[in-house]
């Protein structure tokens, strides 16, 4: 999307009110997202050693920040983008069995983002990963998770109101289920992002599945790595965001790729020379346990809870002066 600038907007807080209330959405999420899912909160890094495969490379060009230490010689390390595949050594590392799992409050730095209300070069997550049994790499679990995490949300929803009711974004009731073939075949003539905004419109909140493979027209529907989520078995969870007029992705997710999935996809992406770092060989040799798992945008659902026009409202990030003094002149309070 372009910058956007809300004529007459009115956050309904003070700046220290919208820090208290960050806090309070944290602290809630914290607690009944990891008793709904069963998950064990665990530390996580914030750089990687370039050399092991670990750091997520998104869409592939983006460019992670590097750097040396001093204390280490020639070895090079990577701040993460995100903790994708880090996660699913970690349930190995830490022993967790089918059914439980880890998140981690995740701090990543994406220096070729474009900036604009939804966009930051600093990236905060809730990431979470949860090992399953192989039966279970199917789409009725996959939509059974989604269901979980929709239902905590809205649950925050209310929690949100009772505290600070003048400011609660009202969410929709149920969560709608579509592939990114529906969409293409429902909009033939709109652009990708026209058809998530089409669609949230209509529904209120999607899951939208199946990202990462060729549709009819010979493109996916938008990129993915292909080393982490399995492009059958995973999916966007996509709000419609009346303050402004647009869909709101919060979380992008999936079961893992198994062996055969993993070969396919890095043969596609034209990637197969991945097979020989660490991370992609233990995979290959079924090492690592079956999961399922993503990345839930601590920002994006302050937000979308607090009904926020700029992510900037609630993190602290860096900004163009333009930007700054547009959104100064239209009372949008950037942190």
């Amino acid at each position: 999307m372009t910058f956007k600038v809300p004529e007459n907007y009115d956050p309904h807080m003070d700046v220290r009110t919208t820090q208290a209330a960050i806090k309070f959405i944290h602290d809630l999420f914290d607690k009944e997202f990891s008793k709904k899912m069963n998950l064990e909160r665990i530390s996580a890094p914030l750089f990687v050693e370039k050399t092991t495969g670990l750091n997520d490379n998104l869409n592939g060009v983006e460019r992670p920040v590097e750097f040396d230490i001093k204390a280490i010689p020639g070895k090079t390390v990577e701040v993460v983008q995100s903790l994708a595949k880090w996660k699913r050594l970690a349930l190995k590392m830490y022993g967790f069995r089918p059914n439980e799992g880890l998140y981690t409050n995740m701090n990543a730095i994406r220096r070729d983002e474009d900036l604009d209300n939804l966009h930051s070069v600093y990236v905060d997550q809730w990431d979470w990963e949860m090992a399953i049994s192989r039966e279970d790499r199917t789409e009725e679990k996959l939509k059974a998770v989604v269901r979980d995490i929709f239902q905590v949300i809205k649950h925050m929803e209310h929690e949100v109101w009772y505290r600070y009711p003048e400011a609660v974004y009202k969410l929709p009731e149920e969560i709608t289920f579509l592939t990114t073939e529906e969409l293409e075949k429902r909009y033939p003539d709109m652009t990708r992002k026209e058809r998530e905004n089409a669609a949230a419109k209509e529904y209120g909140a999607i899951f939208l599945q199946k990202i990462g493979w060729p549709l009819a027209d010979g493109e996916p529907h938008d990129g993915r790595a292909p080393d982490y989520d399995d492009w059958n078995l995973n999916g966007d969870i996509i709000f419609w965001f009346e303050p402004l007029n647009c869909a709101l992705e919060v979380s992008s997710m999936g079961i893992r790729v198994d062996e055969e999935a993993l070969k396919a996809q890095l043969k596609h992406a034209n990637c197969t020379d991945r097979a020989i770092l660490p991370f992609h060989k233990a995979l290959l040799n079924g090492e690592l346990p079956y999961s399922i798992g993503g990345g839930i945008g601590q920002s994006r659902i302050c937000m979308l809870l607090l009904g926020r026009v700029h992510v900037g409202e609630v993190q602290a990030s860096i900004w163009p002066e333009e930007m700054r003094r547009e959104c100064a002149e239209q009372n949008i309070r950037l942190l």
